[in-house]
């Protein structure tokens, strides 16, 4: 994003000033109990934090849990970097566990230590690390939960309460000194990691994964955010033990992919409210990719659907919300966006586009880039948006307004020409009372408190 238009946002959100946006956000919100809770539109301007980390509203507050390079609790090393997707699941005696990915290629700074029988292979350097905290969000332990795999960008949870961490790379063995495949997906359980291990969801496909969502039937759907032209496509998994609780996903199952008859790119869809009924879902032909990458693979006469950074990906109600975070056309994308949000009802197979993001010059919507997303249990979305300038996460009202929730304040640049690092991981505790947040670098979680209800 311009920094004109990050400063307008910034201004805007200093008077208090909710900015509308083109949306249906009564669909996005539809079945969801945060959709009884949304007439604010925002908690009033962010104040500079005196400790350069954090800007919140006047009443928030935030703890940080956990700083890259500092020592793990368990001793098995120190924080790895890069921290991104992210899911935070209940306890016992008010504790919350996270679990939180590590985005490591091959070149990163601090890799997720490996660890026996949690990794799955020795030269990844990426993974996951799972904390506890007590009811006062004091951290108890903080531990390697997975090692050995790569890229690990989003995921999502499980209705049996594991995390689903997803590999956004194809790398093969002989690649980058990998001496295993990658681009799978692997569970992780929160606070057992021992019964999950390090094993990958081959029958869930191997392709550049993104994001999961499951719904009520046990269908797993997933995004794949592919860098190159054909763009990625959105898949869903039929497994052969739906609901089966943890690891019945290695049961294996089918994997298809959406066909939307007529509608080869996602990019051209421009108008919010513009619905597709009949969507189709093909058999992906080699899961494993073992010749040919999926998005790449032959899905007969009809086709199949693409879209540039698909990234996050929810359940609200009995439907299914996936985003694409932009498309441009100089990248090989046949229109321009600056984000979207997707509806995918599966009882009606029916696809809708319920929110268009951007562009610059239109101060009237909240930016580009949407990533990582979540429900907000005291109404609306949060949204981490990745894009260029400042760093915020922004929150969406059902009335369409945007305010700014948070800016970072880390400058990883320089005094004379600053950079912030992107927000990833957003994610609410099972109570509600606390947003947890990642900054991707310098790799920071963050827990947030304050009046959310008000």
């Amino acid at each position: 994003m311009s920094a004109t238009r990050r400063q307008v946002l910034s201004q805007a959100s200093a008077l208090g000033v909710g900015i509308a946006f083109t949306g249906a956000l009564s669909e996005v919100f539809a079945g969801t109990a945060a959709a009884q809770n949304l007439g604010h539109t925002g908690y009033g301007p962010l104040v500079p934090d005196p400790n350069g980390l954090l800007d919140l509203p006047k009443g928030f507050r935030y703890t940080v849990l956990s700083r890259e390079g500092d020592q793990l609790r368990s001793g098995e090393g120190r924080v790895p970097s890069h921290h991104d997707g992210m899911a935070a699941f209940a306890g016992r005696r008010g504790r919350t566990h996270l679990v939180r990915n590590h985005e490591n290629r091959v070149t990163a700074k601090i890799p997720v230590p490996t660890v026996s029988g949690l990794t799955y292979d020795p030269a990844g350097k990426g993974g996951c690390t799972a904390l506890t905290l007590d009811a006062d969000h004091r951290v108890l332990s903080e531990r390697v939960a997975i090692a050995g795999t790569a890229v690990n960008c989003a995921g999502g949870r499980t209705p049996w309460g594991t995390w689903l961490t997803c590999e956004e790379t194809e790398d093969r063995a002989g690649t980058n000194g990998y001496t295993k495949d990658h681009g799978f997906i692997f569970e992780v359980h929160p606070t057992e990691p021992r019964l999950t291990g390090a094993v990958p969801l081959t029958a869930m496909g191997r392709f550049q994964h993104e994001a999961i969502a499951i719904d009520s039937r046990g269908i797993v759907y997933e995004t794949e955010d592919a860098f190159e032209k054909p763009f990625g496509l959105f898949y869903r998994f039929l497994p052969d033990r739906p609901l089966g609780g943890v690891g019945s996903l290695r049961a294996g199952g089918r994997l298809q992919a959406m066909r939307v008859p007529g509608v080869p790119d996602l990019s051209t869809i421009q108008e919010t409210g513009a619905r597709f009924d009949g969507i189709e879902w093909v058999d992906v032909p080699d899961p494993l990719a073992t010749s040919t990458a999926t998005r790449f693979q032959d899905y007969g006469p009809g086709g199949i659907t693409h879209a540039q950074k698909l990234e996050g990906c929810y359940r609200g109600g009995s439907c299914v919300y996936f985003v694409s975070s932009f498309a441009r056309s100089a990248d090989g994308s046949a229109a321009d966006h600056y984000g979207q949000i997707w509806r995918y009802d599966p009882a009606r197979r029916r696809l809708t586009l319920v929110v268009v993001f951007g562009p610059d010059t239109d101060v009237q919507l909240p930016g580009e880039s949407p990533d990582n997303i979540c429900l907000a249990p005291g109404g609306g979305l949060m949204v981490c948006e990745d894009g260029n300038g400042a760093q915020h996460v922004f929150g969406l009202t059902r009335q369409g307004q945007v305010y700014a929730m948070a800016r970072g304040r880390q400058n990883i640049g320089t005094a004379t020409k600053p950079e912030w690092g992107e927000f990833a991981g957003v994610t609410f505790a099972p109570d509600g009372e606390t947003m947890f947040v990642n900054c991707y670098t310098p790799g920071t979680t963050f827990a947030v408190t304050g009046p959310w209800r008000r």
